[in-house]
C-alpha cells in the first residue's frame, strides 16, 4: 500500500503546501439474537480513502472510493480547489507544523482472531445466553449480539509520513425485560453496548461468563417486586458502568475544543467551558484525576496515531481537580492558544478527522469496595445506565440507571428500581468525596458517540473505579 499511496502523492500535480492520504479497509460483522431466535447476521467491507490538502493556510478535503492514481489524483484536485476557494474566508490560518511527519505502527492486542469462531458457532453462543437469561416466564424479552471489526489505515503525507494501524475489536451485548402486569424492568450487562474492547473473540468465552448471563436474568426479574427509589438528597455511589456515562457527557464533550470554540454548536451543541479556563478552572474535587490515554492496552479507543498523524500520548486533562488542557487536535490547539491531545479522529474514509475523545479515564483512588459503602451512614448505590439526558452546554443533566440498592448503616440492603439522579455538573464533581482503588477500576466502551456534520458514530472507551458523591438528588421513576 505505501508504494501505491507515495507515488501517487508524487504524481499529484497541484501546487499544494502539503498532502495527506488516508487509506482505510474494514470489514466488520454483526450477529443478533432475540428470544433465541436470530434476527440479524450481516457482514459488511469498505475501503477508500480520504485526500487532505494544505493551501495557502487552509485545509481542503475530498474522499475517493477506489485507490487507483486516477482516483486520488481526482480528489486531490478537488480537495485543492476547495482549499483554495476557502482560503479567502478561512478563519485561521494553518501551516505545515499541524502535520508534522511521523513514521510508525499500532496493532491491537488479541488472543482468539475474529476468525475463530464459524457464524453458526457465534448464534449458538448467542441463543445459549438467550436462553440462559430466560430464569423464568416473568421474562419476556432477551436479546444477546456480537459485532466485530477489522479496520486497516495507512497513513502517508508529502512530507515522509508512513503510519500503519491495525484495530481488531469485538463488542457483545446481553440482556433481559422482565414484566408482571404493568411494571415492566430492563437489566443488561453493564448498560447498552458497554462491552466494546479490542481484542479477539476471549474477550466474550471468558470464564465467569455464564454466571453473569444468569445474574442479569435473575435481577430482572429481583426489580419487578423491588422498592421504588426515593426521592431525596443523599450520598450516591456510582459503579464503573455508570461512571463510564458520567465521565463521557459531563467531562468528555465538555471539554472537546471545536464545541469550545463554537463549531458544533449547530449540531451537537457547546460547552460552558472557555478557552480561557484552560489551566484555571476548579473543575471538580482534588480526588477528580482525568487522564486521556491512548495508550491502555485493550480499551475500545486506543491507538498509536490519530487520524492526522498525530503522536497518541497519555495525558492529564484534570488534575486534582483542575482543568489543564482540552480535548483538541493540532488544528484546534493552535486556533484555542490552548494545549490538547492527538485526538483528531475520523469514523470512516470518507469523513474528514474532527476533535474526538477517545479514552478518557477516571484515575484510581485507594478505597476499596467494601470500605466506600461501609463508611455511608444513608445512601444510594447505582448501576448500569439506561438513560441519559444533558442541555447542548454539557451543563445541566438527569441520568437514569437500571439496579440501585439501598446503603444503610454501612450496609447494602434493598433494591430500588428506576432510579434516577440529576444535578450541574461544576456541582456534582466538586461534590467527588471518594474514589475506588485499582481493584474496582474497570472499563467499558461504546460504538455510538455522535458528533460532526455530516454525523460520524466513533468509538470511545472510559475505565473508572466507583466513586461517592455527596449530598446528590435521587429520585424514582414516578418524577
Amino acid at each position: 500500500m505505501w508504494s501505491e499511496l507515495t507515488k501517487a502523492i508524487a504524481c499529484f500535480d497541484i501546487p499544494a503546501d502539503w498532502i495527506g492520504i488516508r487509506a482505510v479497509k474494514e470489514n466488520s460483522s454483526t450477529r443478533h439474537v432475540r428470544d433465541g431466535l436470530p434476527q440479524i447476521n450481516g457482514k459488511s467491507s469498505t475501503m477508500g480513502a480520504m485526500l487532505e490538502v494544505l493551501v495557502n493556510g487552509c485545509l481542503g478535503y475530498a474522499a475517493t472510493n477506489s485507490l487507483d492514481i486516477p482516483s486520488l489524483q481526482a480528489a486531490a484536485q478537488t480537495a485543492y480547489k476547495q482549499a483554495l476557494a476557502a482560503s479567502k474566508w478561512m478563519i485561521y490560518p494553518f501551516s505545515e507544523s499541524e502535520r508534522p511527519k511521523v513514521v510508525g505502527e499500532y496493532n491491537s492486542p488479541y488472543l482468539e482472531p475474529l476468525d475463530a469462531l464459524s457464524p453458526g458457532e457465534i448464534n449458538n453462543l448467542l441463543v445459549r445466553i438467550c436462553q440462559t437469561l430466560k430464569i423464568n416466564d416473568k421474562i419476556v424479552q432477551t436479546t444477546a449480539s456480537a459485532s466485530t471489526t477489522e479496520r486497516e489505515t495507512w497513513f502517508a503525507s508529502s512530507n515522509g509520513s508512513q503510519v500503519y494501524q491495525k484495530i481488531i475489536s469485538i463488542g457483545t451485548h446481553y440482556g433481559a425485560i422482565a414484566q408482571d402486569g404493568a411494571i415492566v424492568q430492563q437489566r443488561t450487562n453493564n448498560g447498552w453496548q458497554a462491552h466494546c474492547y479490542q481484542g479477539g473473540w476471549e474477550l466474550l468465552k471468558q470464564d465467569d461468563l455464564w454466571p453473569q448471563v444468569q445474574q442479569v436474568g435473575e435481577q430482572a426479574v429481583e426489580l419487578l417486586t423491588a422498592t421504588e427509589c426515593p426521592n431525596t438528597r443523599t450520598d450516591l455511589v456510582l459503579a464503573p458502568d455508570q461512571m463510564m456515562l458520567q465521565i463521557h457527557e459531563s467531562v468528555g464533550h465538555p471539554l472537546e475544543i471545536d464545541r469550545i470554540l463554537g463549531d458544533e454548536r449547530n449540531y451537537a451543541g457547546g460547552s460552558f467551558v472557555k478557552t480561557s479556563d484552560v489551566g484555571n478552572l476548579v473543575y471538580g474535587s482534588p480526588l477528580m484525576n482525568i487522564t486521556f490515554d491512548p495508550t491502555v492496552p485493550g480499551e475500545f479507543a486506543s491507538y498509536g496515531f490519530d487520524d492526522t498523524g498525530a503522536v497518541a500520548t497519555r495525558e492529564h486533562i484534570i488534575k486534582e481537580g483542575v482543568l489543564q488542557r482540552g480535548l483538541g487536535s493540532l488544528e484546534s490547539q493552535a486556533r484555542a492558544g490552548v494545549p490538547g491531545v492527538a485526538c483528531a479522529r475520523a469514523s470512516s474514509w470518507n469523513r474528514p478527522a474532527i476533535d474526538r475523545m477517545a479514552n478518557l479515564n477516571l484515575e484510581p483512588g485507594n478505597a476499596s469496595f467494601e470500605e466506600i459503602i461501609g463508611s455511608i451512614e444513608h445512601g444510594v448505590y447505582m448501576e448500569s445506565n439506561r438513560s441519559w439526558s444533558i442541555d447542548d452546554r454539557r451543563y445541566k443533566f438527569q441520568f437514569g440507571c437500571e439496579y440501585a440498592k439501598l446503603i444503610e448503616n454501612g450496609k447494602l440492603t434493598k433494591t430500588l428500581r428506576n432510579p434516577n439522579y440529576r444535578a450541574t455538573t461544576p456541582e456534582f464533581w466538586h461534590s467527588l468525596t471518594q474514589v475506588g482503588n485499582a481493584d474496582n477500576w474497570q472499563m467499558y466502551g461504546t460504538p455510538m458517540c455522535g458528533k460532526g456534520e455530516p454525523n460520524q458514530a466513533m468509538w470511545v472507551g472510559h475505565g473508572s473505579p466507583v466513586c461517592v458523591f455527596a449530598n446528590v438528588e435521587v429520585f424514582g421513576g414516578g418524577d
